[in-house]
């Protein structure tokens, strides 16, 4: 690795490579496709972006209207965090970066595009819009990343996605990072790498080690009111939650901020303005909660995110993993919580056969359910070997500051991407 993209790595505080780094970089460098297995906070962004830059840093620059390296995200947030890294990385050397999606004008877009970009990062559906302009061409592509593959499918970026690669050259270096590897990945896989090597940062669907896991049972009704608790008693400063509905998020977002607690909502229905400010507001810690559909949250990185609330357990058992994962990073504990009712008992089902474990459960006085205790399965039970009950729940919580608590697929394509 040259000496600029180094002295940019050591400005940002980082030493020494993660797993997925150490394994990613040299394979790239070397030129070769890569097909890999990595969950969001495993470091996979620099995993790409480090080898890009320094590939592309001894080529010819991007002349105008040409896209020298594309990296395809499923979201706004995603592609804004990828390339903010790339900005980052490569602040020393002189090649074009930019990040294009949808939910803002285009004219900007299509007037810097039209100089000539080294490394372009974009959702599909902006990217598509912005090709049938002229605004940009994709036959001299060198390096192509689809980053976070398993998602794009689920959202139904695959015609999108078969068209943006059919207007690139054949011969190009391809990155495929997924944090699961189904059948219709390694069917993508097939068509798309050559001879790639294949990488795992972490085992298929597991939570980093350095995540807690605690569940409350809890009536559905009474969700809110134990998740004010929570936040309250335990006198958490920076709590991600997840809600399924973008309803949800809102009378959850607006609550807490009535009760004195900084709290917004992002989801598909924000716009990208308010998103953006959002996200910007929690990182910097003037917003104390962030309450977050699954669509939404995805490219929130930050570093040292101490907890994550599932309010409501996913749909989908690999979006838990993808929920959780937002904490616990580059080796930092984490604290992922979730609040289970009787209604969600296959969804808990689900969940606990794809990570391998059960849940620890623990009760919060003053919360425990009136559903469960009559419910087939005993969700009030099988408290984890070993884990000191929560606060409030039957003692204290093993976690930081935790004084009393206890402590997809569809065709369409969603306003996100473009």
């Amino acid at each position: 690795m040259g000496e600029p993209i180094l002295k940019a790595v050591a400005e940002k505080g980082y030493t020494k490579p993660s797993p997925i780094q150490g394994q990613c970089i040299p394979a790239v460098l070397a030129g070769h496709d890569v097909m890999a297995a990595a969950q969001t906070g495993t470091g996979k962004t620099a995993g790409f972006t480090l080898p890009m830059l320094e590939r592309l840093r001894h080529g010819p620059p991007a002349r105008a209207g040409i896209v020298r390296a594309l990296v395809l995200t499923p979201t706004r947030e995603l592609a804004a965090q990828v390339a903010e890294n790339v900005k980052a990385y490569g602040h020393y050397l002189d090649l074009r970066s930019d990040v294009v999606f949808g939910g803002v004008k285009i004219n900007p877009q299509i007037t810097r595009l039209q100089r000539g970009t080294d490394i372009l990062v974009a959702t599909p559906g902006r990217l598509m819009d912005l090709h049938q302009q002229k605004a940009l061409r994709l036959d001299r592509v060198e390096i192509l990343v689809l980053d976070e593959a398993d998602r794009m499918l689920d959202m139904g970026f695959i015609r999108d996605i078969q068209k943006i690669l059919a207007l690139m050259p054949p011969k190009r270096q391809n990155l495929l990072f997924s944090a699961t590897f189904s059948g219709d990945i390694r069917c993508l896989a097939t068509g798309l790498l050559h001879q790639p090597v294949q990488l795992q940062a972490t085992p298929e669907n597991r939570a980093a080690p350095t995540v807690e896991h605690l569940l409350h049972p809890c009536d559905m009704d009474r969700k809110p009111d134990l998740l004010s608790h929570l936040i309250r008693v335990n006198d958490w400063q920076q709590v991600l939650v997840f809600s399924r509905t973008k309803h949800g998020a809102n009378r959850m977002a607006e609550r807490l901020t009535k009760e004195g607690m900084a709290a917004s909502a992002i989801h598909g229905n924000k716009s990208q303005g308010a998103r953006t400010r959002a996200l910007s507001d929690f990182k910097s810690g003037a917003l104390r909660v962030l309450v977050a559909t699954d669509l939404a949250a995805r490219g929130i990185d930050i570093h040292q995110l101490p907890h994550v609330v599932n309010l409501d357990l996913p749909n989908q058992a690999e979006d838990y993993v993808h929920r959780i994962g937002r904490t616990g990073r580059a080796g930092h504990n984490g604290h992922a919580i979730s609040l289970v009712a009787a209604e969600e008992v296959e969804l808990l089902r689900a969940i606990e056969r794809l990570i391998g474990n059960p849940l620890p459960r623990q009760e919060v006085v003053g919360f425990e359910p009136k559903v469960l205790k009559a419910a087939p399965l005993d969700l009030s039970g099988g408290r984890g070997k070993g884990r000191r009950p929560s606060s409030g729940a039957r003692g204290r919580s093993s976690h930081p500051g935790a004084g009393q608590s206890a402590p997809k697929r569809t065709g369409r394509r969603p306003s996100g991407g473009r």
